[in-house]
């Protein structure tokens, strides 16, 4: 024991040390992190006001925060207190630790195939390029620091626990990311309890299996006690009513990710292929797996499947208000980390049997992903895009050096072999967005929006309420809001929210409809103050002449109309 304490200390910072550098180049290279560009418009006005009432209380969007099943405002507003920073530090910094444990557990999910580490690395690093999981629109890595983003890789990580028998320590792990985001882990926990029941493997692994669900007991106690405690909560969920055609209305508008009918036939055959390359990778690695592992990466990728039939039964068929709260169909993210991890560990295990052609075509496909175009019929009839062409090149470059460092690293180590191996895992980061051109998320950060925001946080009543009067579907009045910390009296992300709650949902319809949605047309701009609004923000484009603005710079104009 003592003679491999060294050996075992260098491995573990060897191991560490890179997968700090893997997290690093994720989150600030591709697929990158944002902050206040999608979900966070909505949660951090309402951390805002949780931690200063005073702030946005006219705002129908954060007065009623759907945050009561989660920790996630509890630990953001701990760490601030303890920390003394802002929201965005606390939260940023959250997400980056959880990423690295996102990426350790693919990590010991990989060595559990007895890879080397330098191969395990290499199916991480793989991995850490993320993908875009289209239809429920949702991430593998998530750019946001979300609920979501903190409770999935946490669940990579129980896998990679379960992979080497630590079932409790997986357990308290899936548990953390029950309270972060309990609608993430029901798949996890759906199929480590038909794991625990599973007779295989003798008593001594049932009862380390059974033992692996008492956090779960705790964690369920904890969030059910946070609930309780929620502040500003004025109307709880309310999962066993039925959706009235005006919510459904307003679904249809505003979330159409929720329909699963209308991804067809498009995503429909995207999943089946899929399902396909996984079911054949699947194939080709069972028998290295060990036996729970190989139980979970069966269940999980199935069940992903078959989580889009049930959404449509209990969406567009039952039309049950317990689905847009859930969102199921968000569980076929599963069956695309199957499809990825089990595709590059496929390819390792081509590579170390000499088979050269196949690890590269399993390459192919899994660097196919990160840049968008996914697996698809259609890539190769738009070979005539030169934006095709640079991504098909990535693709091709990416999969064929990648087959090469895992056919070498299962040899003797030579002297080229570490600066190459090096290269493999890191250049794939920066070539995706350099050369690919892939960008994952627009800039809504601009020098404007900012200004605008400063202004109005130093230059307006606490109280004031703003209108983007010819936003549209625009996400820059989310922005705004978060800023300038100033109420906005409707935009095309607060409706979002309408998915927890109806109340949310009337209200947004009828200011929506209330300023033309968001469809400025010229005339006297004082009807709005009818509303309740005291400052309408125009575009350049749209602002009426003969009008003092009170604000202005090189995108916006401001007229305070009460």
């Amino acid at each position: 024991m003592q003679t491999g304490s060294p050996h075992l200390v260098r491995r573990c910072l060897f191991v560490g040390l890179w997968l700090a550098a893997l997290t690093a180049v994720g989150f600030f290279l591709f697929p990158g992190h944002t902050y206040l560009q999608s979900d966070t418009q909505i949660y951090v006005p309402m951390l805002e006001h949780l931690w200063d009432p005073s702030a946005f209380q006219h705002d129908f969007m954060v007065q009623r925060p759907h945050m009561a099943f989660t920790i996630y405002d509890e630990m953001a507003l701990a760490l601030r207190r303890l920390t003394g920073l802002g929201f965005r530090e606390v939260l940023l910094a959250q997400d980056v630790f959880f990423r690295f444990l996102g990426l350790l557990g693919i990590f010991l999910i990989s060595v559990s195939l007895k890879f080397a580490d330098r191969v395990a690395l290499l199916v991480t690093a793989v991995f850490g390029l993320g993908a875009v999981v289209a239809g429920p629109a949702v991430l593998t890595i998530e750019y946001e620091p979300l609920p979501r983003a903190f409770a999935l890789p946490l669940l990579f990580l129980a896998i990679g626990l379960i992979a080497h028998g630590r079932d409790l320590s997986a357990g308290v792990a899936a548990s953390l990311a029950f309270l972060y985001h309990p609608t993430t882990t029901l798949a996890f926990w759906g199929v480590y309890f038909a794991l625990a029941c599973w007779p295989g493997g003798g008593f001594a692994a049932m009862r380390r299996r059974v033992l692996g669900l008492a956090p779960l007991l705790v964690a369920v106690i904890l969030l059910l006690i946070a609930s309780r405690m929620q502040a500003g909560v004025t109307e709880p969920p309310d999962f066993l009513s039925r959706i009235a055609p005006w919510w459904e209305q307003v679904l249809r508008l505003r979330s159409t990710y929720l329909w699963t009918s209308m991804w067809y036939p498009h995503w429909f055959w995207h999943y089946a292929i899929l399902a396909v390359a996984a079911g054949i990778a699947f194939f080709r690695l069972h028998r290295s797996m060990p036996a729970d592992l190989r139980f979970f990466m069966a269940g999980l990728p199935v069940l992903g499947l078959l989580s889009v039939p049930f959404s449509w039964l209990l969406l567009e068929k039952w039309k049950l208000a317990l689905a847009p709260q859930l969102q199921p169909a968000r569980n076929v993210l599963f069956l695309t980390v199957a499809a990825i991890l089990f595709a590059s560990m496929a390819a390792v295990k081509a590579a170390q049997s000499r088979r050269r052609g196949e690890s590269f075509l399993w390459f192919v496909l899994v660097f196919a992903v990160p840049a968008g175009d996914a697996v698809h019929w259609t890539l190769f009839t738009r070979l005539a895009d030169p934006l095709v062409r640079r991504r098909l090149f990535v693709d091709l470059a990416c999969a064929g050096a990648a087959a090469g460092i895992a056919w070498a690293g299962s040899r003797p180590v030579r002297w080229w072999f570490w600066p190459a191996w090096g290269a493999v895992l890191l250049l794939p980061f920066y070539l995706y967005p350099a050369v690919g051109k892939v960008q994952n998320y627009p800039r809504l950060h601009t020098e404007a929006i900012v200004d605008l925001s400063d202004w109005a946080g130093s230059a307006t009543p606490k109280d004031a309420i703003f209108l983007f009067a010819d936003a549209g579907r625009d996400l820059a009045p989310g922005v705004f809001r978060a800023t300038a910390l100033r109420a906005v009296y409707v935009d095309w992300k607060s409706g979002g929210q309408g998915n927890y709650l109806p109340s949310v949902a009337r209200e947004w319809w009828k200011r929506w409809h209330a300023v033309d949605a968001l469809k400025f047309k010229s005339g006297d701009l004082r009807r709005y103050a009818r509303l309740g609004i005291d400052y309408v923000v125009l575009t350049q484009s749209a602002a009426p002449s003969g009008v003092q603005p009170v604000f202005q710079n090189t995108a916006y104009r401001v007229y305070q109309v009460r």
